[in-house]
């Protein structure tokens, strides 16, 4: 009798640990983003104000998927700047599986490159992905966080955390809209 509800916990314990797994799938959570493959637009909130992106800037996103869908490419540049990244910002952010983990990495105007690793909500509508480390000089501050809402086919969020010299945060509230 002892060994039945030992197997029977066993059992219940494993079919737990599947159903956990099964809601952090990296696989299903990156095949979610590549959904949005395609150009957005959206007018930026950032808190605290900033002098270079004025509340209200209309910023232009587009991701693409490339590498035979291994990894997903995400552009972003304010609204009517020449595509010039030598003088304007054009952040570009590179999202792809590491083994069992969604990662990204953010290839910033700062000269950097940090890397996060996503977890996704219980309802998978929500991939917020964690700072894991840097590469580069953190000299004018890094990327370090970032959220993406899923709306619906044509519409998502995305909140970004940049972490200023000092370690002073500065958010960015993109609400897109799909242009194509």
């Amino acid at each position: 009798m002892k060994s039945l509800r030992l197997m029977l916990s066993v059992l219940f314990l494993m079919s737990l640990s599947t159903v956990a797994l099964a809601q952090s799938d990296p696989q299903k959570s990156f095949d979610k983003l590549k959904t949005l493959a395609g150009s957005w637009e959206a007018h930026v909130t950032v808190v605290p104000p900033q002098p270079k992106m004025g509340d209200g800037t209309l910023m232009q996103l587009s991701l693409r998927v490339t590498s035979r869908g291994n990894a997903l490419v995400h552009e972003m540049k304010q609204l009517g700047t020449p595509d010039d990244p030598a003088h304007y910002d054009h952040p570009v952010t590179m999202f792809y599986l590491d083994g069992d983990r969604l990662l990204l990495t953010h290839y910033c105007d700062a000269g950097n490159r940090p890397r996060m690793v996503a977890r996704t909500s219980p309802d998978g509508k929500t991939v917020e992905f964690d700072f894991i480390d840097v590469a580069g000089s953190t000299e004018y501050g890094h990327m370090h966080h970032a959220v993406f809402t899923f709306v619906d086919a044509n519409h998502h969020i995305e909140d970004w955390t940049y972490m200023t010299p000092g370690d002073k945060p500065v958010h960015a509230h993109f609400d897109l809209q799909r242009t194509k």
